[in-house]
């Protein structure tokens, strides 16, 4: 039996994910995931829920306080989490 060409797998996963178009749908689970790394356990215990939906990233709270001082942020963090995914997958950061 002849080889043509080998791949590696995750070359193989990521032309199938592609295919598939879902790539940009791993990459908006990954930033979800980690939102605790990134603003710490005190601000994700007070996160009621977070998802991203046609490039806007939202976030429903508990806390007003908390919300206040992450509007004071939203910049920041959108740049981190475009950082982290290797592309720009938020433009904007709704927070509730």
């Amino acid at each position: 039996m002849r080889r043509i060409e080998t791949k590696m797998i995750k070359e193989l996963i990521r032309e199938a994910l592609e295919e598939m178009d879902l790539e940009q749908k791993l990459a908006e689970r990954e930033l979800v995931r980690s939102w605790e790394d990134l603003v710490g356990k005190q601000v994700a215990r007070a996160t009621r829920s977070i998802y991203i939906r046609d490039g806007k990233l939202y976030v429903a709270l508990r806390s007003s306080v908390i919300r206040n001082e992450l509007m004071y942020l939203r910049n920041e963090l959108k740049e981190e989490l475009n950082r982290r995914a290797g592309k720009e997958l938020i433009h904007e950061i709704v927070l509730r």
